[in-house]
């Protein structure tokens, strides 16, 4: 019998990215969202480069590598101890408030739930539990068993490899237009999380099956 896999992306779909802005504000205030979002930008790019030139690192090395780039872009003069403090801070990022219920009631449903991430099995293992989400999910999934990173079609095929699930069975769950459109692009069914209203979705094809504001919308509509 086939079953449903929901495959929910960590990194700015579970997790807030943007949850390092309070510690940069001691250091750059009003400066801090500009900061923030660059490093985000950088980090998704040099695991684009890495993927592309068959140059795999951890995700921690490309979100170190762009701590440093966007402290030299935008001449924050952060010292090495900031940096590494705003490291350490990404590994106990807050989840987005509408997280924890709807997970649970995913849990209550019985549905096979797995956390899908460019991140290391460690790191998100450690992030998901200090934010006490690790029990909602029945494994993780993560690119550094292939060395590859999101979203090339062998990240997906390895996903489906892992949970034994057909293509027509498998949901990803993301935030990160790139990543939807890689989840269809090899097959698989996807949600889009607009975590902002102002957000627009990549304009070249690849659309989610649907499009929802939160968890507790994608509950509804899956559950």
């Amino acid at each position: 019998m086939s079953k449903r896999v929901l495959a929910f992306d960590v990194y700015g779909t579970l997790i807030d990215t943007h949850g390092v802005i309070a510690e940069l504000e001691e250091a750059l205030g009003e400066r801090a969202a500009a900061f923030s979002q660059r490093w985000r930008d950088k980090q998704l790019e040099y695991s684009f480069r890495r993927g592309l030139m068959g140059a795999y690192a951890p995700f921690s090395d490309c979100t170190r590598e762009a701590l440093e780039f966007t402290d030299r872009a935008l001449s924050a003069g952060l010292s090495e101890g900031q940096k590494d403090r705003l490291m350490a801070t990404y590994g106990k990022l807050p989840a987005f408030p509408d997280v924890a219920e709807a997970l649970e009631r995913f849990t209550r449903a019985g549905v096979t739930c797995v956390a899908f991430s460019n991140g290391t099995r460690e790191a998100v293992d450690g992030l998901l539990s200090q934010a006490g989400l690790r029990d909602h999910f029945d494994d993780i999934v993560s690119v550094d068993e292939i060395k590859r990173f999101k979203p090339d079609p062998a990240v997906y095929s390895h996903l489906r490899d892992r949970m034994e699930s057909e293509a027509q069975d498998t949901w990803l769950i993301s935030s990160n237009p790139f990543d939807v459109i890689g989840a269809r692009h090899a097959g698989l069914h996807a949600a889009w999380i607009r975590r902002s209203a102002e957000a627009p979705f990549d304009a070249w094809g690849g659309e989610p099956d649907f499009t929802v504001g939160d968890l507790w919308e994608l509950a509804d509509r899956l559950i």
